[in-house]
């Protein structure tokens, strides 16, 4: 049995999940996220932070969903390869404490590149009566 569409939409749904539970975990917790990117050395650490935050939880809305998911799926992916190259690298767990930033990037990539498939929003608006109009 093959079926893309179920396929995208199973990852679509992990790959949301996650984003959408670590985003919102920095928006609840900003000073924190704040202060740790400043920790780390991100340039700008207090707008960063929000910026962060919000594209892992907006861009992880749009993925669970399906919906244009051709810019978030870009930024997420630059978000875990700056996670990847400023917290990840050279830490003690080796590539075993990368694989997840690691998974998150590439499918946030595919994704992107291959689209929401039949089961998403956009899907469903495409094939609205007000979308024919």
């Amino acid at each position: 049995m093959k079926n893309k569409d179920l396929a995208l939409l199973l990852i679509r749904i992990g790959v949301g999940v996650i984003f959408i539970l670590a985003g919102w975990g920095k928006l609840t917790g900003i000073e924190g996220t704040q202060q740790f990117f400043g920790n780390i050395g991100i340039p700008l650490a207090g707008v960063m932070a929000w910026v962060v935050a919000l594209v892992e939880f907006l861009g992880g809305i749009m993925m669970l969903v399906g919906y244009k998911v051709e810019i978030p799926g870009i930024l997420l992916a630059i978000t875990m390869l700056v996670a990847i190259f400023t917290v990840k690298m050279g830490g003690d767990g080796g590539f075993s404490g990368m694989r997840l930033e690691i998974m998150l990037m590439l499918t946030s990539l595919a994704i992107s590149m291959m689209g929401t498939g039949s089961y998403s929003l956009e899907a469903s608006l495409d094939k609205s009566p007000a979308a024919e109009d």
